[in-house]
Order: C-alpha cells, then structure tokens, then sequence
C-alpha cells in the first residue's frame, strides 16, 4: 500500500491523509504519514540512508483529506512560513449534525485546552490562555438531519472546528469527544478537501482540491 499521491517534485509532496492515521508518530505507535511518506520516496527514488520529509502542518488523526510535506530543509522553512503568515489557505467540508441557525456566516471564540483529556472547550468571552478561533462556514446542504458545510478556517487551533460545532449544538457526525450521538471507527466527518499555497522555490501559486469520500455520512449528499 502507498500513498495517494496528488502531486510531486523535487520540494514538495502532496498526498491525501487517510481517516484515522496519524500525522506523525504517536504513543499507538501505528503508521503515520510522516512515516509513510518518507518510505514511500525512499522506495520510489531508491535513496540510500535516512530520508529528509518535513512535517509542516497537521490534520487530527480522525479526519483526512489534504497534507503537503516538504522534500527539502528549505522547501520546510519556507512552507512553514507562510503557515506562520496565514498564506496557506485550508478549506474543509464537514457533515454536522443537526442544523445551523445560519446558512452561511463566521464564528468566533475562544479556545482553552485542557491537557489532561486533550479536550478542547470554547468561551464567547477570553479567559486566561485561551486563544481567539475564526472560521467561516456555508451550508451546502441538508439530508436526513445533516448538514454538509463548507469551512474556510482564518485560523488554525487545535480542535478549532470540532469544538465551534459542537457549542453550537451541531457536532461533526462522529465526533463522540464533543457530543456525536453516531460512533464511527476512527473516525469523524471532517475532509481537508482545498489547498492552496505558494510553491517554495518556483514562487507560483499551487491549488490542490479532492472530491469528498464516498462513505457514510457523506454518500447521502452524493446520491
């Protein structure tokens, strides 16, 4: 099994994150993308020794979709710096349940993590180390008691768009950390499908966008 490759060259690598992998190494101990991916080019190109794949972005275990890594130490610095300037842009699709007073608009709030239990819980108002989290949303459609949504994060906190869901009573459709009622194997209904950003060395914008997943909860919005 290899990685599902969008696309390649000599500094960067863009590949589709399967649901329920981590990103890189964790205490399960199982495959992760960084892992696979440096495996998958040692292979590949038959490079001797260890390979140089730079981890410049995550997505949670439990969701999938969109990731690039870095070939290069300065495809890495670079790339990460434009995530440090906002100049990456992320969009997601989600199935929520249950539905959005609004149809489209933004949301914000902050965020505070407890590190015990790696939960994440939002205010309306700061607290002491919370950090601001905006997003804005579209609802594409409703089937069933779901909602399909569009999600262009502005920033990028951990749990961001599962916790503002989830306080606004519609939780990511498998989500049982923050209130899905639909248990899922590994999973939550969260798909990294647009990326875009600016190539580290040729300095051309790059867009990559995949089609949603063709199981459970999202099949009912592509029949």
């Amino acid at each position: 099994m290899t990685p599902e490759v969008i696309y390649e060259d000599n500094h960067i690598i863009v590949v589709v994150k399967p649901f329920g992998m981590p990103s890189q190494e964790d205490d399960s101990k199982d495959l992760d993308m960084l892992s696979w991916v440096k495996a998958y080019v040692k292979e590949k190109y038959n490079k001797p020794g260890e390979v140089f794949i730079g981890l410049v972005h995550r997505l949670d275990r439990v969701s999938g979709g969109l990731m690039v890594f870095a070939r290069t130490s300065k495809a890495a610095s670079r790339l990460s710096d434009q995530i440090r300037k906002k100049q990456i842009e992320k969009k997601y699709t989600l199935v929520a349940e249950g539905s959005l007073e609004k149809k489209s608009g933004f949301m914000e709030d902050f965020l505070l993590k407890d590190k015990s239990n790696n939960k994440v819980k939002a205010f309306k108002n700061e607290v002491k180390d919370s950090k601001d989290a905006k997003l804005s949303y579209e609802v594409m459609d409703e089937r069933q008691g779901l909602s399909l949504v569009s999600v262009d994060l502005i920033t990028g906190r951990s749990h961001q768009i599962r916790v503002q869901f989830s306080s606004r009573r519609c939780p990511l459709y498998g989500d049982l950390k923050y209130g899905s009622s639909n248990p899922q194997k590994k999973s939550i209904a969260l798909w990294s499908y647009y990326l875009s950003f600016e190539h580290p060395t040729k300095k051309e914008k790059l867009e990559f966008k995949i089609e949603l997943p063709d199981h459970k909860p999202w099949d009912i919005f592509i029949k």
